[in-house]
């Protein structure tokens, strides 16, 4: 098994794509936070949008991959608003994607 880090759990997510936008949720900018303690990850997160219907299914696709990863036992996923998402916490890659760069 290899370590479990914040970098290993972020090139996890990446599996996890935003059906709406086709885009995976960490370069879309929407990981805030991901805490690691012995077999448990807790990623804090948004959405584009507080109404965006596809909430549920991209919370539950994140909280189904990290529990993929080798050595993790349990997993949280917390959607939060604040602060908004806004396209500037894109990846560059994203950016140029979108258009916004």
């Amino acid at each position: 098994m290899s370590e479990l880090t914040e970098e290993s759990v972020q090139e996890a997510l990446k599996d996890v794509i935003d059906p709406e936008l086709g885009y995976n949720i960490v370069e879309l900018g929407l990981i805030y936070g991901i805490t690691i303690q012995d077999n448990r990850v807790d990623v804090i997160m948004t959405m584009t949008t507080p109404g965006c219907p596809a909430t549920n299914y991209i919370q539950e696709g994140a909280h189904e991959r990290l529990l993929s990863i080798e050595g993790i036992k349990d997993a949280h996923v917390d959607i939060v608003w604040s602060p908004p998402w806004d396209p500037s916490m894109m990846s560059d890659d994203a950016k140029q994607h979108f258009g916004f760069a």
